[in-house]
């Protein structure tokens, strides 16, 4: 599983802002599950927005984050945004009470 942490530095927005315009574009990530995205966590916070993105693989997250993708991103939020990735091999789970080791 790949992690791809995106930051866009930009003014954090009001609580309710940022849930109204989050859950407007949920649509558009859950689409996206047969494309390998397994789960988005929007953020917001003191430097900017942004999310963390569990994806199948490093290739289905570098095929979401086109140059396209990024010029429509700039346009939105008047920012570049910043694209981290991160495998990850052990998660521990204290909802479930697991430790998942990957393969």
């Amino acid at each position: 599983m790949i992690i791809a942490v995106v930051q866009i530095p930009m003014p954090p927005r009001p609580r309710e802002s940022a849930i109204a315009a989050q859950t407007k574009s949920a649509p558009t990530y859950r689409a996206l599950a047969d494309k390998g995205l397994l789960r988005k966590d929007f953020l917001n916070g003191d430097t900017g927005g942004g999310g963390v993105y569990y994806w199948t693989s490093r290739e289905a997250a570098e095929a979401w984050y086109t140059p396209e993708w990024r010029n429509k991103a700039k346009g939105t939020f008047g920012a570049e945004p910043i694209v981290t990735y991160y495998e990850t091999y052990v998660t521990v789970d204290n909802v479930s009470g697991e430790t998942i080791v990957r393969e």
